[in-house]
């Protein structure tokens, strides 16, 4: 779990979760002391009802007693609550920038150099999001209302509203290899993943939505890759509770500056093998297998591959797009 918490502080907003971190922990170790001494209990019950305090569990059973310990109570509550709120906010944004760009990074052999990618909408998410593209060198068209100034210099941006079609047009999405909806309400995201299902058919969509009507609907569309910031931590937090290192070896996949993930369509050689058989024949790390819109890793089963399928490889970065 702890080494969990590093590697998501080496996040972006890596420093803003530490310094709210470091404010929470001073907040209750100084409001635990300071409750000790004006409700008269030891500092260790102090401490103690801090904690449960700043975690709203609140069990009840230390309670303050006179009207110092009431106001010491509030101070920690109106302070250490929103922070602990705002360092989760920032965690699951996070690994929603992680997850984004992993996403964007995914390219197959016929993909290599056919475009761009698109990134349409300015969700909280989308500048970290920009900055780790840019990082790896990816071409990014970004269509937002923002000011250019603010963005990587290596982003293209076409400015204007998202969901005017002609704003859309401009940027050209029949050209992209890959377009990634990302407006700050889901919406948005719904309308504007409607209008590139019109001008551009066949190109790959992801989508950042919360809501479960509006990421039925992106599915119905065929928008296959549909992240929620939410449930990214909650999946990561919880895999790191089964197995102390499940989370810092999810994190090590999406660390898009060390390696990419990169897809390739089934081949004749490949078709009628069994995954276990291909992953022994290949020397890149073979992580899975695309089959019917389902990701299959082969743990606790091993689907025979088809025309049509698709791998994901694990590649070094400087690693080129051709995986033969």
């Amino acid at each position: 779990m702890l080494a969990l918490v590093a590697r998501l502080l080496r996040q972006p907003h890596g420093r803003h979760v530490a310094v709210l971190l470091g404010a929470v922990v001073t907040c209750v170790v100084l409001g635990g002391v300071a409750f000790s001494a004006t409700d008269h209990v030891p500092v260790t019950t102090g401490l103690y009802w801090a904690v449960t305090t700043a975690t709203t569990v609140g069990y009840g059973d230390v309670t303050p007693h006179n009207p110092s310990s009431r106001i010491i109570a509030t101070v920690v509550m109106l302070t250490t609550i929103p922070m602990l709120g705002a360092a989760f906010a920032l965690f699951a944004g996070s690994v929603t920038i992680s997850r984004l760009s992993q996403l964007m990074h995914m390219e197959g052999a016929r993909m290599a150099g056919d475009g761009f990618r698109l990134v349409v909408g300015m969700h909280p998410s989308t500048p970290g999001l920009l900055e780790e593209l840019a990082v790896a060198r990816q071409e990014v068209v970004l269509v937002a209302d923002v000011d250019p100034s603010k963005l990587p210099r290596e982003v293209r941006l076409v400015r204007g509203d998202p969901t005017d079609p002609n704003t859309l047009r401009s940027a050209e999405p029949e050209r992209a290899a890959h377009a990634l909806v990302a407006c700050s309400d889901d919406g948005d995201v719904l309308v504007v993943a409607v209008m590139l299902r019109e001008l551009a058919p066949e190109l790959p969509l992801s989508a950042l939505a919360a809501s479960r009507p509006v990421v039925n609907a992106l599915r119905d569309l065929g928008v296959k890759q549909v992240v929620s910031g939410e449930r990214l931590i909650s999946h990561v937090l919880a895999k790191s509770l089964e197995a102390p290192h499940a989370g810092d070896l999810l994190l090590s996949l999406l660390d898009s500056e060390r390696h990419r993930i990169l897809e390739e369509p089934v081949g004749a050689s490949d078709a009628g093998k069994p995954l276990s058989s291909v992953r022994g024949e290949r020397a890149e790390l073979l992580l899975g297998v695309v089959a019917g819109g389902r990701v299959s890793l082969g743990i606790g089963e091993d689907p025979v591959l088809s025309a049509g399928d698709t791998l994901l490889f694990g590649v070094p970065e400087n690693a080129g797009g051709s995986r033969r």
